[in-house]
């Protein structure tokens, strides 16, 4: 692959010496390849950059330019000829459409490759050709690893269609060609051929008597009888004992070494198989398309192959043994075997979310790294959290895969909800775990319908983690705020540099060059706030960087963040997030933690599902602390005297009987909690003696202490007596208040019992 300043691409089939002329824009590059390593890779020559762009023209006046894509080609205002090409995130082959102003054109089109840029700017081969190869293969092998399993209907018998549409078979011919189109595959061939299984076996040939270098009853019984004799020198030790001739020749029976055994026959017969599939893919696929050009360069890879004089020593197999120890364990074969099965079942499989990653011989990287990281995340956490109940579009499934009429088809596909659930027990506690896949939050959810969803507009989180209390349902579990939701995003289309924090221009600079998009972590943001019940909302992008987390508090959620999650066999970064799952995990088995006791505390707060209005002048803060006025509880106290009155504001205590005694204090939260203490006396009808409970603690005092501190005529052998003072607050000033009204007044005998309201009941019997 060479980089160079422009490209010329000749027309000469359109008009003499017409050309296209393509220049970079800015820090935009271009590239060229030879037609051979375009025809070996099935790209054009001519190779762009996603996310960059470029300027084109025509060298002759009247020709156009445009793209079924609408938004990918901007033509010239005052230059018709001439515009700018920028092929944002597509990726894959472009077609571009050829026009004349005047005239009709017979050949009306050209190609460039948009190559991908986001897994590994430093070497496109590996980002385009590698990584892209690698997560097919990756989702191949998890497809027929779903089609092996013991409750997968794979007891029919389906044959490949080659009649069907050439779209629905070029997703079968990229299954196919991730299997046998690899180096690992080609590797697989050079092994046996270098080093084959070989058999021993007997051959008779005639062979000079002479050059027998070992006699058996067979050749010894030639000697006597055999003609074709020839008479024994008188000194050798044979004449006359017994013989005086021998024969010339006789039939020897000699082992030697062969390749044409069984396991060497089905070799031969699984590369005819594939070059078949491959031959007929080729002659359904359009020439000049991305995939007549990969069909061609299988099949002539597969014929190579079929030539070496190795397969003409083999003939046809008369059975498959599958069994053979040879093709299960012998390196070369066992490759070989485990591409036959693969491809058996891979041309039985049909996707319809295919069509989001083969259209039209577009390579849609960022849908296929949404499909790879949903196989990720499915092993991850089907192994974790033990989940084993399938639910798609809202019916309950087997399996992820589905016979349909015309085969086997993978019922994932973008934009349709798919969730695998489960039972998890933990050490201390058991909880539903559900893991979605294009769970739809729907939008305009008030918060009194307690219905899971968003208080905007609609969300649509790639993945979600769910977690909830066990003996509960998950509907259940959203009304009272006991579930908790993860979301991750699949961004392919962020390159990011770890730098999440940046300056305006530095931000903008960045996202010029395609590196980083801040708008991404924004809508993680959206999620987090928007969607109701989630604890925390995380970007799952193809880099090289580090982790990079947020957390709302010290706790582990809520939070925010991002994880490098890349197409690697070794090191892809999910140990990362797995141990973050953990983290998670541990998080949720703390019954303690300040998250649960904020969700319960939103649960009470927001259980009736309205509020009541409070307009009226009211203290910040009682006692230091923060004062709610729905928690602020206010005694309502009876005042026998003037006497037990000036006791009262001498001392700074306030006596209640106990005991089961009528008109005893009832011991509940609310008593216990109570902030103010409202007094009445006899005839009143309102009151404005408000006292400041300054310590919420009663104390038990017998009838001796009392009398000690002065008390008027105490009656009770026991009192609770808690601790007030005049109440200086400026807001309650010259305000009285009509406690008859209040619910919990009795009125006659009963009056003098002790009852609670709290301060916003209170104000609305104020004077």
């Amino acid at each position: 692959m060479a980089e160079v300043k422009h490209i010329s691409i000749p027309l000469n089939h359109i008009s003499k010496d017409l050309e296209l002329n393509i220049f970079p824009e800015g820090y935009s590059k271009l590239y060229k390849i030879e037609e051979l390593e375009a025809n070996t890779f099935g790209e054009a020559p001519f190779q762009i950059l996603e996310s960059q762009s470029y300027e084109y023209a025509f060298n002759k006046k009247g020709y156009r330019l445009s793209c079924d894509n609408k938004s990918i080609i901007t033509q010239s205002n005052r230059e018709k000829h001439s515009g700018r090409i920028n092929p944002s995130y597509y990726v894959g082959t472009l077609k571009l459409n050829l026009h004349h102003k005047e005239k009709h054109l017979t050949r009306e089109y050209i190609y460039l490759e948009v190559l991908a840029t986001k897994f590994n700017s430093d070497n496109l081969d590996k980002s385009y050709r590698e990584n892209y190869r690698f997560m097919l293969e990756s989702i191949t092998e998890k497809c027929t690893e779903l089609l092996l399993q013991v409750n997968s209907p794979i007891q029919q018998h389906f044959e490949t269609d080659f009649n069907k549409e050439s779209e629905s078979l070029y997703q079968q011919f990229c299954f196919i060609n991730s299997i046998i189109g690899n180096k690992e595959f080609e590797e697989a061939i050079q092994k046996i051929i270098s080093n084959p299984k070989t058999d021993w076996t007997d051959n008779d040939e005639l062979a000079d008597i002479r050059s027998v270098k070992k006699f058996t009853k067979n050749t010894i019984k030639q000697l006597v009888n055999r003609g074709n004799r020839i008479p024994v020198p008188n000194s050798h030790p044979l004449y006359k004992n017994p013989l005086q001739n021998i024969p010339s020749h006789i039939v020897n029976n000699k082992k030697v070494e062969i390749i044409d055994n069984a396991e060497n026959q089905f070799i031969k017969y699984a590369l005819q198989t594939y070059l078949h599939f491959s031959e007929n893919c080729l002659s359904r696929f359009k020439n000049e398309t991305r995939a007549n050009k990969e069909a061609k360069h299988l099949s002539n890879t597969l014929e190579q192959q079929l030539n070496n004089s190795f397969f003409k020593q083999i003939s046809r197999p008369t059975s498959l043994n599958f069994n053979s120890p040879v093709l299960q364990r012998k390196s070369g074969y066992r490759e070989l075997l485990k591409s036959w099965l693969k491809f058996d079942l891979a041309a039985k499989l049909t996707w319809t979310g295919g069509n989001d990653v083969y259209d039209a011989g577009k390579r849609d990287i960022s849908k296929l790294y949404e499909y790879w990281l949903f196989f990720l995340l499915y092993d991850l956490f089907r192994t974790k959290f033990n989940l084993s109940n399938i639910e798609h579009n809202g019916e309950l499934y087997q399996n992820l895969i589905e016979k349909t009429d015309n085969g086997l088809n993978f019922i994932i596909k973008s934009g349709t909800h798919t969730a695998l659930s489960g039972i998890c027990d933990f050490e201390n506690r058991k909880l539903n775990v559900k893991f979605s896949y294009n769970q739809t939050f729907k939008g305009n959810k008030k918060h009194a319908s307690k219905e899971q969803g968003s208080y905007t507009k609609n969300m649509y989180p790639d993945y979600t983690l769910s977690f909830w209390p066990k003996d509960i349902t998950e509907k259940n579990a959203e009304a009272e705020e006991l579930i908790v939701h993860i979301h991750f995003d699949a961004k392919y289309k962020v390159n990011y540099s770890g730098k999440l924090e940046e300056s305006r221009i530095d931000e903008e600079e960045s996202e010029r060059k395609g590196e980083y998009k801040n708008v991404d972590l924004f809508k993680m943001h959206a999620y987090k706030d928007a969607i109701r019940r989630t604890g925390g909302a995380y970007i799952l992008y193809p880099g090289n960087n580090n982790k990079y987390i947020k957390k709302g508090f010290h706790e582990i959620i809520p939070g925010l963040g991002a994880f490098a999650i890349r197409p690697s066999s070794t090191n892809n970064g999910s140990k990362e997030l797995s141990d973050f799952i953990d983290k998670i995990i541990n998080h949720l088995l703390n019954r303690s933690s300040q998250r649960e006791n904020i969700a319960s505390k939103t649960y009470e707060i927001t259980k009736d599902g309205k509020s009541m209005p409070l307009n009226e002048p009211l203290p910040e803060f009682v006692n230091g602390k923060k004062l709610i006025p729905d928690e602020a509880y206010v005694l309502v106290g009876y005042c026998k005297s003037e006497n037990h009155l000036k006791w009262i504001n001498d001392k700074s205590l306030y006596n209640f009987r106990m005991d089961s005694n009528r008109g005893a204090l009832k011991l509940n939260k609310k008593t216990l909690n109570a902030k103010y203490l409202l007094l009445h006396m006899e005839n009143d009808n309102s009151s404005s003696r408000l006292y400041t409970i300054q310590k919420p603690e009663y104390r038990v005092t017998n009838n001796a202490t009392l009398k000690r501190l002065n008390y008027p005529n105490p009656r009770q052998e026991n009192y609770l007596v808690i601790s007030v003072k005049k109440c200086s607050d400026k807001e309650f000033e010259n305000l009285s208040w009509n406690f008859k009204d209040l619910n919990n007044y009795k009125s006659g005998r009963a009056s003098s019992i002790p009852f609670t309201t709290n301060l916003p009941d209170l104000m609305k019997v104020k004077k």
